[in-house]
């Protein structure tokens, strides 16, 4: 059993896993991680079952230092990692010494990170997940982000004498522009909207504003009006809903998104473009695309495939180091 030990805590890291499902009909958020394709595939790089807790790292990492030899990898944004001054690179994972030290030199591209550790991050799990919601105070570490002098324990340590680095082929990786065109599916107020509104939306483009964070990012672009206005009654809303409040600039729906709204809602982010979204910051710019439920989710299963196929070739290769 081995710990990291938190000297500088970046500007907002997490501990996360994959969320917390089956308690949004009693008001609580999903939360768990704002990338869950690069929340994954850090964790089967160093081994680990794909929901295992690990840390997400927004635009400025931590500074964190190692006490026990993990296998360690880092996913997601490209935060100019490294080790004892050592450059490290995304999408791969490392051997690391008790003693070593992690820091990053900050956002090169993308916006969030994912840091993973054999064995996962031991925190008490709270209705059944470990991630953190922040706005509740619940799950994670604390239930907050994490603060200089934090010792956050490891699971287990043992994956054989594997010291290699294990790179994540090509293909499977992501890219991050600051420009995206964001794929979406009718929302459930679609029919509210005009002809003239609908075409504006996606014929326009929207910057990320800076009143964006885990719970939704508010978009700044061409205002658009629905025929009855912008308030409806309550009801259940979804990850990736774009809704149109009554200033008629949209707001997406992110990983922290409440249980139910009442704006009208034009249109709702497929699935595998959520993470896109994630890896996107403030002032960068995204267009929307309409696609279908039968496409969404063609892509949504490739996505799976994707993730099964790393996770067979990850496993083979730990059973033969452990054996």
């Amino acid at each position: 059993m081995g710990s990291l030990r938190v000297n500088k805590p970046g500007l907002l890291t997490t501990v996360q896993d994959l969320g917390r499902y089956g308690y949004q009909r009693y008001g609580m958020p999903v939360a768990g991680a704002m990338d869950s394709y690069a929340f994954q595939i850090a964790n089967l790089l160093v081994g680990n079952r794909r929901n295992a807790p690990a840390l997400e790292i927004t635009l400025l990492g931590p500074e964190i230092i190692f006490l026990g030899a993990f296998r360690i990898a880092i996913t997601g944004a490209e935060l100019g990692a490294e080790i004892n001054g050592k450059k490290i690179y995304s999408w791969s994972s490392v051997k690391v010494n008790s003693g070593d030290r992690l820091t990053f030199k900050g956002a090169q591209q993308g916006c969030r990170a994912y840091l993973s550790v054999s064995g996962g991050i031991e925190v008490e799990e709270v209705m059944g997940s470990s991630s953190t919601y922040l706005r509740g105070q619940l799950g994670g570490y604390q239930g907050r982000s994490l603060k200089a002098g934090d010792s956050l324990k490891v699971v287990d340590t043992d994956k054989g004498d594997f010291s290699g680095i294990l790179k994540v082929p090509k293909q499977y990786l992501s890219e991050y522009k600051e420009e995206a065109e964001i794929r979406v599916v009718k929302g459930s107020q679609f029919q509210e909207f005009s002809q003239q509104e609908i075409d504006k939306f996606f014929n326009s483009q929207y910057s990320i504003s800076l009143q964006s964070d885990r719970m939704g990012y508010r978009l700044e672009g061409e205002k658009l009006q629905p025929f009855q206005g912008a308030d409806i009654i309550s009801e259940g809303i979804s990850l990736g809903a774009v809704q149109v409040p009554g200033d008629g600039q949209p707001i997406i729906m992110m990983s922290d998104h409440q249980t139910t709204g009442g704006y009208t809602k034009i249109a709702n982010v497929i699935s595998v473009d959520i993470a896109t979204l994630a890896q996107m910051k403030p002032r960068e710019m995204i267009s929307f695309s309409l696609s279908s439920i039968e496409e969404s989710q063609r892509l949504y299963c490739e996505r799976e495939r994707k993730l099964k196929e790393l996770e067979q070739m990850t496993n083979k290769i730990y059973m033969v180091y452990s054996s």
